[in-house]
């Protein structure tokens, strides 16, 4: 969505006014411009450029006197859940920015936008209008730093009339185009869009050689693509002003790796002929919940990469990522051959690791329909997730196996869980001050309390939720996520954590089933080892436990299984129970 809204325009102000205006500004020129009476309608020709007028024009540009207002033209009735935040400085925690937004309702979605400019912009979705309005009344003109954020509703094409819908996206652009956020490999900006199983390789290379790998009209690296296979991205535009600038290179494995060759020989000449005494180091940028697999296990995978190819490597700190940029500088030091052969051991890491996030989310990319799995931040940004099967865009998240979709109640029922996690992994979950839980306690929408220590030499620690399920999902998500991004598990692993839930004592034989058929099911189903311990006395309330071990989507999937087993018995039971108050009794 491109159209703007130009307001407070003098009555003398023409269409020509209008186009020398944006040609002054360095602006697209729109072909058709409506001109009211007092304000105007632009159309401009993608979500960068009206971005861009917005930030230039908006209570900055005169027209006869009078500034102009300029900002997304939405109607009242198309108003709804969506709103765009501009003007984020670029060095704002990620943790602060989301528990910002917490505090205005449940946020459902954020996703970054690629832009020109130096600053952020994120499309946030909140679950309900009201708190969409909320967040716009609260969140404008709000300062951090020296930045100022700007706040617009942004069109959900979803929420119009469908004659209406179809008339916008007749016009030549797809909904891709009008406005919507780019997903992009890696979370850094200007990378292209990947194609499904497309890892690039990222480096970042001193500004002063970008011209010698770009070459005389191009040659030089046109010579690169075309001798490697690849499609070389050189982001100049990235970080204006810093020292370094990030290329991306899309190939195979043997492709990114010859044309990485190739770059790092074109640096080496290039620092001879100019003098330059440093020794040049290869940096990768990766995506953060990549880096702990590369690391592995008290840093053994790094070290063995080390010995085998003879170089020094560092990663940058975790305090250096922002919501901005969530990926970490890998340097490789050494000789350039020993470097090379570095690169393809830790990129074949990171792609390993790459892979196994794709396989785990297109496995279980329905699980919990209308949670969009990304805005969970324990995946790689970009990685392709699968849309959900079911019925038209716009008819509503479709209903799981089984007609059951917990997410359709009339009243969502608060959920208890109880998460084990590693006792040394408590700190981090905590955060600094208890800033971290309790960002992710806003998120989530849940209640999350950490249980006391049974005893000091415990190696588990019970993480108590209450929440919804959606709000499981989200909790349980972040806290998987985090155990990852901390290093808890050896390079080839994935976390996998011991869940407890409680079923009523009724419902404890039917997840068994007859000789343990349900139950083994449920387990070649979820690759998840659900156990129902015998011999359990069931509490005040009735229940008793069933616990699951296995990684964050089979446990997410043995809980919803188990749940919709649990449900079907109320209502079995609900039905026995209206059947007997019915039935008349006949003396004789």
């Amino acid at each position: 969505m491109n159209k703007l809204y130009i307001g407070n325009l003098s009555p003398s102000v023409t269409v020509e006014d209008l186009r020398h205006l944006f040609a002054e500004k360095k602006l697209p020129v729109p072909e058709q411009i409506l001109l009211k009476n007092g304000y105007a309608f632009v159309d401009f020709p993608d979500h960068n450029s009206a971005i861009q007028a917005i930030e230039i024009l908006n209570g900055k540009a005169e027209l006869y006197g009078k500034t102009i207002e300029v900002d997304y033209s939405v109607p009242k009735k198309l108003r709804s859940r969506k709103i765009q935040i501009r003007n984020i400085p670029p060095h704002l925690q990620w943790e602060v920015l989301d528990g910002l937004l917490a505090q205005y309702g449940t946020v459902e979605n954020v996703e970054q936008v690629n832009t020109d400019t130096e600053t952020a912009v994120v499309n946030v979705t909140y679950a309900t209008k009201e708190e969409a309005k909320v967040a716009i009344e609260k969140l404008t003109r709000q300062q951090f730093d020296e930045y100022c954020f700007t706040v617009s509703y942004i069109m959900d094409m979803d929420a119009a009339p469908p004659n209406q819908a179809l008339r916008t996206r007749r016009g030549g652009r797809s909904p891709r185009d009008q406005g919507a956020p780019e997903h992009r490999p890696s979370g850094g900006f200007g990378s292209p869009h990947p194609r499904q199983h497309d890892f690039p390789l990222r480096m970042l290379v001193p500004t002063q050689f970008v011209g010698a790998i770009i070459g005389k009209e191009g040659l030089t690296i046109k010579n690169v693509t075309k001798q490697t296979q690849s499609k070389v991205d050189i982001h100049r535009k990235e970080n204006a002003g810093a020292a370094e600038k990030p290329i991306s290179i899309h190939s195979t494995p043997e492709g990114c790796s010859s044309a990485c060759r190739m770059i790092m020989d074109i640096m080496q000449k290039e620092a001879i002929e100019t003098n330059a005494t440093e020794d040049i180091p290869l940096k990768i940028l990766a995506h953060n919940s990549l880096v702990g697999r590369l690391i592995g296990k008290e840093g053994r995978n790094l070290k063995k990469i080390e010995e085998e190819t003879g170089t020094k490597i560092m990663i940058s700190s975790l305090h250096d990522l922002t919501y901005y940029n969530l990926e970490r500088i890998i340097t490789v030091m050494g000789e350039l051959e020993a470097i090379l052969k570095a690169e393809v051991e830790i990129t074949k890491k990171l792609r390993e690791a790459y892979e196994n996030d794709i396989a785990a989310i297109n496995q279980q990319a329905n699980l919990i329909p209308g949670v969009n799995l990304n805005s969970l931040g324990i995946f790689a940004s970009g990685l392709p997730v699968l849309p959900p099967a079911a019925g038209p865009r716009g008819s509503g998240p479709p209903v799981a196996h089984g007609g059951y979709n917990p997410f359709l109640q009339q009243a969502p029922e608060q959920e208890v869980v109880y998460l084990f996690i590693p006792t040394q992994a408590v700190g981090a979950l905590i955060g600094k001050k208890g800033q971290h839980i309790k960002q992710l306690a806003h998120f989530a929408g849940a209640s999350i309390k950490i249980a006391p220590a049974e005893s000091p030499d415990v190696t588990e620690r019970m993480v108590i939720i209450t929440g919804t399920p959606e709000a499981q999902f989200k909790a349980q998500g972040r806290i998987f996520g985090k155990l990852k991004e901390e290093n808890f598990v050896s390079a080839k692993e994935e976390v996998k954590l011991e869940t407890h839930i409680k079923v009523p004592s009724t419902a404890a034989g039917r997840v068994i089933g007859k000789g343990g058929k349900t139950v083994n099911e449920l387990q070649n189903l979820t690759s998840a080892e659900v156990i129902v311990p015998r011999d359990q006395t069931p509490d005040e309330n009735d229940e008793v436990f069933v616990k699951i071990s296995g990684h964050f989507f089979a446990s997410q999937t043995a809980q919803r299984k188990i749940r919709e087993i649990i449900q079907q018995v109320k209502q079995q039971e609900q039905k026995h129970q209206q059947g007997a108050s019915a039935s008349p009794h006949h003396s004789k």
